[in-house]
Parts: structure tokens; C-alpha cells; sequence
């Protein structure tokens, strides 16, 4: 008996370990089915323009998975990825025209933007936790005031100005790598760091497990959320900036609806809205398969709004297929 019940705990261990890699194992499927329909798609420039168009909003992705894994949300970034651009071209080009040598202002732009970004986090995090307003409302608040702020700032039309080796920035290459592919890659390997082997990412997955719970711990749940929060508008503004050197302006509506696709890929790597659950390898692996379903079907002249309908069925799906994942746990738990 006790052999039989061995027996079946084993293969529901290998069901367990096939359901963690399904996602990975649906986008080789999805890049082989597009290397034969979609002409182009399996060419090396093809390639490295699916990277590039992915570590833009990829970057604030790994910044929304802390936000999602703690329970939180947040749906104000791609405001700021639109003010941020605007901000480090206003700056810049008050700060040429003062007389300051070009690399001088443009870091001085982008230092202040980032500083920023990161204090008005922190402030709305501030605001979420002492009088405890839904992170949902919050965020919704600040997605229609920071482009609002944008366009005030920028009297709705795009800031020019910026010096023309800045382009490469969000253009150029490092090598035979796309330049915005080094920010997400950098920002990958951190964030792997900190949410795998620190004391503050096992915070973030207490916080969103059980408030209460990592309270009692001793977990300073305030502080955690404003680090996530600051964090995540900083990592927003970065790729704000990285998006206004592409465009060699600042734009206020850049990064319009980024932040449905950047929980769309936070989610279809197996983040839980309920908190608790997620990883950033997911969402790495969400950015990829969001990016090259997108790429793929724009190849194949797919129509647009049915690239809209698949991607919310892709997000219906990926919900389901956690909610399964997750039952799956629970019972391989209460066998043992």
C-alpha cells in the first residue's frame, strides 16, 4: 500500500515539474510554428528586433513582478515611462541652453529624472500604506496625473532638442547587441539576485503571502512596499528615457497602455494577482513568448484586432493555467 502511494506521489512530482516548464515548452513550439509561417521571422535581425522591443517594457516588467508578488498592482507606469521621457528632454535642453556641455546635461537630466521617479514612488507607496487605499485606485489616480503632467509640461507635442549621439542610446548597438538589450539584461540578473537570494525577496514573498503573518515575523511591510514601489516607477523611467533617446524626443504619450502588456507578461509567466507566487525567470520567459507571439503574427500580416483578442485570450489562459498549477501544489502538500 505504502509503495502504491510512493508510486503516486512520483508522478504527480513529474506532472509538477512538466506543468512548471509548460510555458517554456509552448514558446519552442510557438518560435518553431513561426520559423515556417511568418517569412523573416527566423533571421538574426529579426531576432535581435524582438529583443529590443521586448527590454523596454521587459525592464518594468521585473519591477511589476515584486509589485504583483506582494499583493500590490500597479497601473501608472506606462505614464511614467511618458513623463520621464519628457523631463530628461526638458532638462537637458534648459540645461544646453544655460550653456552646459551636453554629457554634462543629459546625465544631470537623467539623474534627476530617475531620482525622481524613485521619490514619487515611494510617495504614492506612502500614501497606499498610512491610510491604506487600494493599490489599484492609487495607481489608476496617478496613470491619468502623470500624463496629464506630461502633457502640461510638454504642451502636448514632442520636446526636441537632444544632441544626436544620445539616438544610440535607445537605437545603437554594443556590439552585436541591441543597447536597450543590456539595460534588461542587467536589470534580469539583478533582480534574479535580490528576489533568490536575499533577505529583502524573501520579504516581498512573505508580504504577499500573508501580511499579517510577515508583521509578526518582524518583516517591516511599509518599508518593503516602498522599495518595491520606488523601485519599480525608477526601473519605469529608465525605460522612459531609453524610449525618448529612440525617439530623440520626449513624448508625452510614449508608453500609452505599456502597463496592460507589462502585467500581461508578468502573468503569463506565472504571477499570482492574489500575491505570494511568481518569479522573475517567468516573467522573463512571459516577455518572450509576448514579444514573439507579437512579432510573429505582425510578420504574418495578422490583423490588428485580432492580435488584441489573442493576446487577452493568451492572459485567460495563463490565469488557468496557474489556478491548475497552483491545485496541483496543494494536493501534492496534503499528501505529505
Amino acid at each position: 500500500m505504502s509503495n502504491q502511494l510512493e508510486l503516486k506521489r512520483k508522478k504527480l512530482k513529474r506532472g509538477f515539474v512538466l506543468s512548471e516548464w509548460l510555458l517554456e515548452i509552448l514558446l519552442v513550439i510557438l518560435v518553431i510554428a513561426f520559423a515556417f509561417c511568418a517569412p523573416g521571422f527566423f533571421t538574426v535581425g529579426n531576432i535581435l528586433n524582438i529583443l529590443r522591443n521586448i527590454s523596454f517594457k521587459g525592464v518594468i516588467a521585473f519591477g511589476m513582478t515584486m509589485v504583483i508578488i506582494a499583493g500590490e498592482i500597479d497601473l501608472s507606469v506606462g505614464s511614467m515611462v511618458g513623463l520621464s521621457g519628457v523631463m530628461t528632454a526638458l532638462i537637458s535642453k534648459n540645461l544646453i541652453s544655460a550653456g552646459m556641455g551636453d554629457g554634462a546635461a543629459i546625465a544631470a537630466a537623467i539623474t534627476i529624472t530617475l531620482v525622481f521617479a524613485f521619490l514619487a514612488g515611494s510617495g504614492i507607496s506612502v500614501i497606499i500604506t498610512k491610510y491604506n487605499v487600494p493599490s489599484f485606485i492609487m495607481t489608476l489616480a496617478m496613470l491619468n496625473a502623470l500624463r496629464g503632467a506630461a502633457l502640461l509640461a510638454s504642451g502636448g507635442f514632442p520636446i526636441i532638442g537632444y544632441p544626436a549621439w544620445f539616438n544610440k542610446l535607445g537605437s545603437g548597438y554594443i556590439g552585436p547587441i541591441p543597447s536597450p538589450a543590456i539595460l534588461f539584461i542587467a536589470v534580469m540578473l539583478i533582480m534574479l539576485f535580490v528576489m533568490n537570494k536575499t533577505p529583502f525577496g524573501r520579504s516581498v514573498y512573505a508580504v504577499g503571502s500573508n501580511k499579517e503573518s510577515a508583521k509578526l515575523s518582524g518583516i517591516n511591510v511599509n518599508k518593503v512596499k516602498l522599495i518595491i514601489f520606488g523601485s519599480t516607477w525608477t526601473l519605469a523611467a529608465a525605460a522612459g528615457i531609453m524610449i525618448s533617446s529612440q525617439l530623440n524626443s520626449g513624448t508625452p504619450m510614449a508608453g500609452q497602455s505599456w502597463e496592460t502588456d507589462v502585467i500581461s507578461s508578468v502573468i503569463i509567466g506565472g504571477a499570482s494577482l492574489s500575491g505570494g507566487a511568481g518569479t522573475i525567470r517567468g516573467t522573463l520567459v512571459g516577455c518572450i513568448f509576448l514579444g514573439v507571439l507579437l512579432n510573429g503574427m505582425t510578420l504574418m500580416n495578422v490583423n490588428d484586432y485580432w492580435q488584441y483578442v489573442v493576446r487577452g485570450l493568451l492572459i485567460t489562459g495563463a490565469v488557468l493555467m496557474n489556478t491548475q498549477l497552483r491545485g496541483r501544489i496543494m494536493k501534492l502538500v496534503a499528501k505529505k
